[in-house]
């Protein structure tokens, strides 16, 4: 398998083995004013280092976390994020020299990056449970050099799949070459053969069956009658109402054996079009299907970067109080695909705690007792993260106390 080399990959090869356990300091604890306490779901938000909050958490949740959700520095050069490309954060800088050593002096940008990433998805692999996966939000910038790392970690044969999110819902006008309008997250499991779960249909999924021909099944949709693959009764001629006759065509074949398609045509599942004359077309009932097949093409759906900073601006009263957060919906989606009902969800790269709020949405759905555990390590931990899952808790302004039964904990390292 061909692997990624940088300067200081030697160096942290291993590194997350050397991190010390260190005990997590109870801050406050916050529960919603209706929670219920006789079914209490405990999340937590982690203020601190993620490589030391990763490790500490091993004891309790090693193997059991279902579904992992990160939102990395996507190493663009811009120094105004804790883990910055340039590595100028006195933390940051301190780290590298301790554990890269005069190496570090000589490393890009990219190399930094890359010595950031590496122990902390060692630490996740070893959180994530054997049917669980991992989610890792990118951009141009990385996608190449993540991937590398991703397979070596996770395995190859554990990648999943490159779902692509259209983040932009207008162009930028104001760029140079090209205007940017997707992300990508990469999908990987812990084990081979993950299954991942199916979407609900939704009104738009099944806005194109319709029931021209008023059949007493219901509506329906066309399906081709004709395969790619050799079937060994596929090869026939066939009459429709018309008498006008039907082959397949050249290098293709019948779905269905002869006898097959004159017993779907005598039930009514076959179309011959509206004046009896057409290729024949073997009806697909709307009640006969079931739920969605997840797509790797996400849009509007699940938000975009405006959705997201509008449900930033209602849950803080109008104030847009971080840069980039992810759309809740977009969480949600990973949810539906990724976690059961009582599952653990884990984001060391929190933010802003979409990831939080959108278990707080799945739980109030399905009255489900999904935990979250959110991990930053920037000052905004309390004010921000930790405040906007306390003001989702309460409903943000709504007159109906939604997340009964719910409750966090802050938590810091010392």
């Amino acid at each position: 398998m061909p692997t990624l080399h940088w300067v200081g990959k030697d160096q942290v090869r291993n590194h997350h083995r050397d991190v010390t356990y260190r005990v997590l300091r109870d801050h406050y604890t916050f529960k919603a004013t209706s929670s219920c306490p006789k079914n209490t779901v405990d999340n937590k938000v982690i203020q601190g280092d993620n490589l030391e909050a990763l490790k500490s958490l091993l004891p309790e949740y090693e193997g059991k976390v279902k579904c992992v959700y990160i939102d990395p520095p996507y190493n663009t050069g811009n120094e105004g994020w804790v883990y910055n490309d340039n590595v100028n954060d006195p933390r940051i800088k301190k780290w590298l020299g301790k554990v890269v050593g005069k190496e570090n002096e000589d490393m890009s940008r990219q190399d930094k990056w890359l010595c950031m990433m590496y122990p902390r998805l060692k630490l996740l692999h070893r959180l994530l449970s054997d049917d669980g996966s991992i989610w890792v939000s990118i951009d141009d910038n990385a996608v190449g050099i993540l991937r590398p790392i991703l397979d070596e970690i996770f395995g190859v044969g554990n990648f999943v799949t490159c779902v692509i999110w259209e983040k932009a819902d207008s162009p930028r006008n104001s760029a140079n070459q090209f205007s940017t309008d997707h992300d990508y997250i990469l999908v990987y499991s812990k084990r081979p053969n993950w299954v991942p779960a199916r979407l609900a249909r939704t009104a738009e999924s099944d806005s194109i069956y319709e029931n021209p021909d008023d059949d007493p099944n219901g509506s329906w949709i066309a399906g081709d009658p004709f395969a790619n693959k050799p079937y060994s009764k596929g090869l026939f001629t066939i009459s429709g109402p018309t008498g006008r006759e039907f082959s397949p065509p050249p290098g293709r074949f019948w779905r269905v054996s002869e006898d097959r398609l004159r017993s779907l045509d005598s039930e009514g599942r076959v179309w011959w079009g509206p004046t009896g004359d057409a290729r024949p077309s073997i009806k697909r009932y709307l009640n006969e299907v079931g739920d969605l097949v997840p797509r790797t093409l996400w849009k509007k759906d699940v938000g975009s970067n405006r959705s997201s900073k509008n449900e930033m601006r209602a849950i803080f009263s109008g104030a847009s109080s971080f840069d980039t957060p992810k759309p809740s919906t977009l969480i949600a989606r990973i949810l539906d695909i990724a976690a059961d009902h009582d599952s653990i969800v884990l984001d060391s790269f929190a933010g802003s705690g979409t990831t939080g709020h959108a278990v707080l949405k799945a739980n109030l759905q399905d009255e489900g007792t999904r935990r979250f555990v959110l991990i930053e390590m920037m000052d905004y931990a309390e004010s921000l993260t930790a405040e906007r899952i306390k003001r989702v808790m309460e409903g943000y302004g709504e007159k109906i106390k939604r997340y009964r039964g719910s409750e966090v904990h802050l938590r810091t390292i010392p």
